[in-house]
Order: C-alpha cells, then sequence, then structure tokens
C-alpha cells in the first residue's frame, strides 16, 4: 500500500513540474503599443491601437507565436512628442517587449528614434512620412515620397493635364520635406519656379480666403492648377469650404491630399470634397478577397458596423505579419536576429498582392490614386504595381548619393560617392 501511494506521490509530483515548466515556456511574448489615446492625435491613433489589438487576438486563436500567447502592452503618449520617448523607454526597460508597433507624426517617430536605438529596440512604424531617414531600428511600413507624393504628381500631370503647382501644407516636418521634394522634382521636370506656389500653415489653421485666392490667380493665364496638400487636421474642412465658396470645384483646380482618408473623412460633409484626390497605398473600396476578409473581422472586432478602415491600418497589418514571419524564421523574438530574418520577407497586402520587406528597412507598395465620394469612401481611378520604397531620394542633390543597405552594409547612410557610411542621420 505505502509502495503504490508513493508512486503515486511520485507520479503527481513529476505531472506537476512538468505542467510549471509548460506554464514557463508558455509565458507571453510582449508587444508594446505607443499609439496616442488622447490629445489632438487620439482620432487617427487609437484605431491602429485597436488594429494590433485585433492582430493579437487573431494570432492568438491560431496558437500564439513560437508556441507562446502574445500580449499587448498599451500605453498613451498622449499626442505629447517628449511622452513618445518616455513611453518608449518605459516599454523597453520596464515591460520588456519584444517590438514596438506605434507613433503617427513625423515629429514622434523622431522623438523616439534616440531611445529605441539606444535600447536595441525594434519599432514598426505605419504612416506616410517624408523619408530621408533609414534606422536599423525601424521598420518604415508606411510610404516614402516615391510611394505617394512623386506619383501623384505624375497622375495630375498626366491625366489631369496640371501645370501650375500649389504646394499647400500645415507648417511641420512632413509638409515641408515632402514639398521639397516636389519642389526639386518639379524644377526637374521643366516646372518654372514662378508656375510653383508654396505655403505652410499652422496646425488648425481656419481662414483660408487669401490662399485660395492666391491658388485660383495661379490660373489666371489660362494653365491648368492643381493643388497637392499636405495640410494636416481639421484645417481640411476649412481649406475645402473655402475653396466650395470660391466656385471652385474639382474640375477646375484638383486638389491631391496626402493626409486624408477614410477615417478623416468619416462623420464629415463630403459635398465640398466630392471629386477631388487622395494619394495612398490602400483604400477601403479595394477589391480583393484578403481586403474583403478584413473589413468583415474588422467591423466585428471593433462591434460597429460604420466603422471604417485606412491605409495606416494596412500598413499595421502588414507590419505586424512580416514581424511574426520573422519571428517564426528566426526562432526567437530577440532584436537582432529578428532584423537578420526580416530582409526579404514577403507577406500579403489587402490590395490583392504582397508586400516585401526591403534592405533599407522600407517596403514595396502599389500606389492607389483614389478620387472622394459623397460617402466618404474612394472611387480607385489608378494603380500601380509595387514601388520600392527610397529612404533618400534621388530628387535632392545631398541625398541622391545615399544609399540604406542595413544586411549587406550594415549602413542607413551609405555614401555612394565616397564608399563610406555616414553616421549622423539627416536633418531634413
Amino acid at each position: 500500500m505505502m509502495t503504490k501511494l508513493s508512486a503515486m506521490l511520485a507520479l503527481t509530483t513529476a505531472m506537476a513540474l512538468a505542467t510549471g515548466a509548460m506554464a514557463q515556456e508558455g509565458e507571453p511574448i510582449k508587444i508594446g503599443v505607443l499609439h496616442s489615446l488622447s490629445g489632438t492625435m487620439a482620432i487617427s491613433e487609437t484605431t491602429l491601437k485597436d488594429t494590433v489589438l485585433m492582430m493579437v487576438e487573431q494570432q492568438n486563436a491560431k496558437g500564439g507565436l513560437l508556441g507562446r500567447p502574445l500580449e499587448a502592452v498599451v500605453v498613451d503618449p498622449a499626442s505629447d512628442w517628449p511622452l513618445f520617448a518616455e513611453k518608449a523607454r518605459e516599454l523597453l526597460t520596464v515591460s520588456e517587449v519584444d517590438a514596438i508597433f506605434g507613433c503617427w507624426t513625423s515629429v514622434s517617430r523622431k522623438s523616439v528614434l534616440p531611445v529605441i536605438e539606444e535600447l536595441n529596440g525594434l519599432l514598426f512604424y505605419p504612416v506616410q512620412y517624408e523619408g530621408e531617414e533609414s534606422s536599423k531600428n525601424v521598420i518604415y511600413t508606411g510610404a516614402a515620397p516615391n510611394q505617394q507624393a512623386i506619383p501623384a504628381v505624375d497622375y495630375m500631370a498626366e491625366e489631369l493635364g496640371v501645370e501650375k503647382w500649389a504646394l499647400l501644407g500645415t507648417d511641420y516636418v512632413y509638409p515641408r520635406t515632402t514639398n521639397n521634394i516636389l519642389d526639386a522634382y518639379l524644377k526637374g521636370k521643366g516646372v518654372a519656379e514662378g508656375d510653383i506656389f508654396v505655403n505652410y500653415t499652422p496646425f488648425g489653421h481656419s481662414d483660408w480666403s487669401k490662399i485660395v485666392a492666391d491658388v485660383v490667380a495661379l490660373g489666371a493665364d489660362g494653365k491648368k492648377v492643381g493643388v497637392v496638400s499636405t495640410i494636416n487636421g481639421d484645417a481640411n474642412v476649412g481649406f475645402y469650404k473655402e475653396l466650395a465658396a470660391a466656385g471652385v470645384s474639382a474640375d477646375d483646380i484638383p486638389v491631391m491630399a496626402f493626409s486624408v482618408g477614410e477615417e478623416e473623412l468619416a462623420g464629415l460633409d463630403t459635398a465640398n470634397l466630392v471629386g477631388h484626390l487622395a494619394a495612398w497605398n490602400y483604400f477601403q473600396t479595394a477589391e480583393s478577397d484578403a481586403n474583403t476578409a478584413f473589413i468583415e473581422e474588422w467591423k466585428k472586432f471593433i462591434g460597429d458596423e460604420d466603422r471604417v478602415t485606412n491605409d495606416p491600418m494596412e500598413a499595421t497589418v502588414i507590419g505586424f505579419n512580416a514581424w511574426v514571419a520573422a519571428v517564426e524564421k528566426a526562432g526567437t523574438t530577440d532584436v537582432d536576429p529578428v532584423l537578420d530574418a526580416i530582409v526579404g520577407v514577403e507577406v500579403p497586402n489587402l490590395t490583392g498582392g504582397t508586400a516585401t520587406v526591403l534592405p533599407n528597412h522600407h517596403l514595396t507598395k502599389p500606389v492607389l490614386i483614389g478620387e472622394i465620394r459623397e460617402d466618404g469612401q474612394f472611387d480607385i481611378v489608378s494603380q500601380t504595381e509595387p514601388v520600392p520604397g527610397d529612404a533618400w531620394t534621388d530628387f535632392l542633390p545631398e541625398s541622391a548619393k545615399l544609399d540604406a543597405d542595413w544586411p549587406g552594409k550594415d549602413c542607413g547612410m551609405f555614401n555612394t560617392e565616397t564608399n563610406s557610411c555616414v553616421q549622423v542621420q539627416s536633418n531634413y
């Protein structure tokens, strides 16, 4: 009897030890979510937080990653740029996350960058931006200028016959750098300096009468005028209203926006916007099985049939899936092996193709031009094959000679003239 009892106790102890070992192996893999949930950017960034949470839920339903569940650690940098850096440090040192999905504005990314590099973290940045950057510790899943701004200008010139250009932007780094690139590009195409009008306004600018009058005056000589808009946030409402008040239609002066998407149009009166354009790499109206499934999953997850999808959401999904594929390939969540594994990873996009992670840590992305509809969605009027993202533009002299190649040259700013790696990032 004692022998049998001893055997049972031994078996129970062994089972308990085995269960404990399994639990240890099954500790969650933590990922950070660094998006503003309050302040001026919350309206855009909260959606991306929810997108990451949906992806985590779906991955866990598939069995997790490397046999372990994923756990999202959500923080709120509250639209405060220095706070982004503090929260990034907290995620990496206190929560010990293996990757961070976050940031929206370039100034928030620039704030986080020194922290990520110092602590050898990994950031997936999901929004179109001005380029002129390639960090070992960042995967840029949004568009570079050659994947949005340059093709959009080409479309306006070739398809709409635009000859004179109004480059209108909010006064911060993304519009200024993008417009510097476009100014150089247009002049390289033979556009005269006098045929390019550049103007910047503060966040929340509301009085557009003088600026619209200046834009209209550009066409006094009969040449076709087009607006390239890097105006951000609610300033767009006043701008489009002023165009309509001045009797300017999309046929008269088309506006091509880089910061107006489905999320921004939701709930707005679109009467003044119909027919104007936007350039992105994804629209909700893209026709593909992957997009149909994603929209259905999103509405179910968020519990709201009226919620829309948009381009930064697709970039978030691509980044998440690329990270999962790289972790599986590396067999670990450690940053250096994951970075070695991620270059060349190819994952589905939502427009029916695939996205490949390039040696410069940017992606291949198709360029879509959409025409705004009354329902706040877009009719897709142009779509390219996937375009490789260019970290350093070819249209600014100091950048044209720079290349980025992390697996080959271990460098984000390789000077092709001196064959040397520049250690200091550009200040564009």
